[in-house]
């Protein structure tokens, strides 16, 4: 089966080929006839399986007949983060480049002034993260009465990130006659409450079972001691079938330090997490696309978002706490049909959660051996001794007679020893073409 045999419009089919794509992924080859026909859609797709072209490629041939009117827009996508949404931005632009279609970005962290213009002229196509849209529609900006198509993509995301009721209040919001398509990895008991309220005799496409990894990645479980995960992933790092990794870390603060060590054992690494606003943070997968560095270094707020090409290797330097968020983290390589391998760094301490991640995948993954390696010290910056460790003159030393007294701290006075937050995303400024409307 062939793009041609979905029904797609000539145009579109030609936008697909200049994008290197002839043959429909199983999700696109079930979804996009569905969605052409106006049918509502429950998608069951893992990551990486091709299902965001499977609902913006017929958008864009059913969008193309019809015209948009100020702050009215035609559709909607709702994504739980910034990130989700600026993909499929980019997915509108890249496919979309014969239709004239306009297309606007609704994420926090922007100023609120460009995606007001934006909106005031008409957008055929309106992407937005579910706080950012409601906070515009309670402040009168947007009218969402004019919207036919609705999409709600990673809805188990949303879940995670307690956006539900939001999207509950948004859906009361839209025409009752309009079309839903619903996209989730998983299909918890909130997302199907969710689709029998609000969706309207849906057509359900499963393309894997929930929450499966890909058949193209070989999962491997590395027994480490903790004190050594540094040295054992730069030693596995360094084998030759390493082209790319990203590499997962539990905490902001484990990615920067991380990221430091490799750099200063010479490996060409880089780091993303919510700390990062986002301009730096596009900048720094730029590189990482682009060959720049070859190693990404990143918190779990990477994981749903990254759609790198070419990723061999995932490691997963701290077991993922949420077994949910393995199946995303493993799904940056093996992406597109190609092969990729997925190492999960275990020490004694992980064990439920390795046992959680077995239950949800359905499979035991397989265990192997550290290499052999010698913790190096290099990673800890030298102290300098203490000044009653240091050796004394022997006349100095003849004065003293008696042990001097070690002097007590203060009262009242502690280290705040609070252990960090989870990422909150971005909070700095975007490019303007992800900030405002744009044709194409």
């Amino acid at each position: 089966m062939t793009f041609a045999d979905l029904g797609l419009s000539d145009e579109l089919l030609k936008a697909v080929a200049e994008a290197g794509y002839d043959t429909p992924t199983p999700i696109q080859a079930q979804a996009i006839p569905s969605v052409l026909m106006m049918r509502d859609i429950i998608g069951i797709a893992q990551t990486g399986t091709g299902k965001t072209a499977g609902f913006v490629l017929p958008m864009i041939d059913i969008l193309a007949h019809g015209r948009a009117r100020a702050l009215m827009p035609r559709s909607l996508i709702l994504e739980p983060t910034r990130e989700l949404a600026a993909q499929v931005a980019e997915n509108f632009e890249k496919y979309g480049k014969y239709h004239k279609l306009s297309m606007a970005l609704l994420i926090g962290g922007v100023q609120m002034g460009d995606q007001v213009k934006a909106l005031e002229k008409g957008v055929d196509v309106l992407i937005a993260t579910p706080g950012r849209l409601m906070d515009l529609f309670q402040r009168g900006k947007i009218l969402l009465n004019g919207c036919s198509m609705l999409v709600i993509d990673e809805a188990d995301r949303m879940l995670d990130m307690g956006f539900i009721p939001d999207i509950e209040e948004i859906c009361t919001k839209l025409p009752a006659q309009r079309q839903t398509l619903l996209f989730s990895a998983t299909m918890p008991a909130p997302i199907k409450k969710l689709s029998d309220r609000f969706l309207s005799n849906p057509k359900s496409i499963e393309v894997a079972r929930p929450a499966t990894a890909s058949i193209n990645i070989t999962q491997r479980l590395v027994k480490v001691d903790s004190r050594k995960k540094r040295d054992v992933l730069r030693a596995m790092l360094a084998a030759d079938d390493v082209v790319s990794a990203v590499i997962f870390c539990n905490r902001k603060t484990t990615v920067r330090e991380l990221n430091k060590s490799l750099q200063r054992h010479g490996f060409r690494s880089g780091e993303i997490h919510g700390d990062i606003d986002q301009s730096a943070r596009i900048a720094e997968l730029e590189r990482f696309r682009t060959g720049g560095v070859n190693i990404l270094v990143a918190s779990d707020v990477a994981a749903r978002g990254l759609d790198i090409k070419g990723v061999s290797h995932v490691f997963n330097f701290d077991a993922p706490w949420h077994p949910d968020d393995y199946v995303h983290r493993i799904g940056r390589t093996g992406r597109a049909g190609a092969k990729g391998v997925a190492y999960t760094f275990v020490t004694s301490e992980d064990a439920e959660a390795i046992d959680n991640i077995q239950k949800l995948i359905g499979q035991k993954i397989e265990a192997i051996g550290a290499p052999a390696v010698e913790a190096e010290k290099e990673d800890r910056r030298e102290e300098k001794p203490r000044k009653r460790d240091r050796p004394v003159s022997e006349g100095k030393a003849a004065q003293r007679t008696e042990p001097q007294p070690v002097p007590t701290p203060a009262r009242g006075r502690r280290r705040d020893m609070a252990d960090e937050g989870p990422d909150e995303g971005w909070n700095g400024p975007v490019p303007e073409f992800l900030s405002v409307g744009f044709d194409f």
